[in-house]
């Protein structure tokens, strides 16, 4: 069932502020949002979300599109798959670019999907997670190969983000892995792409780093990584709330680990990092993900009206 919108004029696309804060639209808020119309530069939805041929969802992006400009950012076109990109997501995905006309478009440095030998053969097994790629050079190219070929169908600059990762894959005999700094910084030279900084992966990375081993400072073992990133390659900034998962009586104390479940409000250290992130960028789109345990619709708005005043304590406001 289609939603109506109040009778009230279309409002105008973006607001006149040197950084445009957006927020993600879930489901929870469709309706309210639409009713509310607050003020906001842009929201962010999940392409996949998206790719029927009509309905409801559809509709009720269509809506939101006549109010907002729109930031697609997507989960599966599996950037990172040495199978290479799937047709039918890559075309789904250029007919809603063609549709909704979004501001920008990005996924993620992973891989979703993936070759599996088996007893009847080879298939391609989807992992129904981001999983992190090797800062190898063979990866890379891989990856270059992948985002060139999203950005010849849709014929626009396209969005890499980096990824928080559980694990990491060890080389092979011989072979010299990149930072993922040098990773990204590289992709970004060979392909024309931007990137999308989430900063919360980051610091999450970070933090895990530190328990299993790693006993520099976080902050600025972050700090390190945002000043090894160009500046002008940074097109969207990514703000998010974690958490921290404890072992349980009796289990491994190993298996203690932060979590990038973008369910929380943004923590002090991320709000740390996103000022000095500003600094080295300026002030580029900025987005507040909130994912799980979505909370009341005015709670997001705080965090984007709090990613403006961290703006302005950096003096980029006028």
């Amino acid at each position: 069932m289609l939603m109506r919108l109040p009778d009230t004029p279309a409002r105008p696309l973006g607001l006149p502020s040197t950084v445009e804060v957006g927020i993600g639209w879930r489901h929870p808020h469709y309706g309210e949002l639409l009713q509310r119309l607050p003020a906001l530069d842009f929201l962010e939805v999940h392409s996949e979300n998206f790719f029927g041929e009509g309905g409801a969802a559809l509709a009720v992006l269509e809506q939101g599109r006549a109010h907002y400009p729109v930031s697609l950012h997507g989960v599966g076109l599996s950037l990172g798959s040495a199978i290479g990109i799937d047709p039918w997501h890559l075309e789904r995905l250029a007919q809603l670019v063609r549709r909704i006309e979004p501001v920008r478009v990005s996924d993620h440095a992973s891989f979703a999907r993936g070759p599996w030998s088996g007893a009847s053969g080879q298939q391609t097994v989807h992992g129904a997670d981001l999983l992190p790629i090797p800062f190898s050079k063979e990866a890379l190219d891989t990856l270059c190969a992948n985002v060139q070929r999203v950005q010849d169908r849709l014929q626009r600059r396209f969005m890499v983000e980096n990824l928080s990762a559980y694990l990491h894959w060890l080389p092979q005999p011989d072979e010299a892995l990149l930072s993922e700094t040098e990773f990204l910084n590289t992709l970004v030279a060979r392909t024309g792409c931007a990137l999308l900084v989430d900063v919360n992966n980051i610091y999450v990375n970070a933090l895990n780093a530190r328990m299993h081993g790693d006993h520099s400072d976080p902050l600025q073992q972050c700090r390190n990584w945002l000043d090894q990133i160009a500046p002008g390659q940074v097109a969207e900034i990514h703000l998010a709330g974690h958490c921290h998962v404890q072992p349980q009586a009796g289990e491994d104390p190993r298996s203690e680990i932060v979590v990038d479940d973008h369910g929380s409000r943004v923590c002090a250290e991320v709000w740390q990092l996103y000022r000095h992130a500003v600094n080295r960028f300026g002030a580029v789109p900025t987005l507040i993900e909130w994912d799980t345990a979505v909370p009341a619709l005015d709670v997001l708005l705080e965090e984007a009206a709090c990613a403006r005043q961290h703006v302005q304590a950096n003096g980029m406001l006028a």
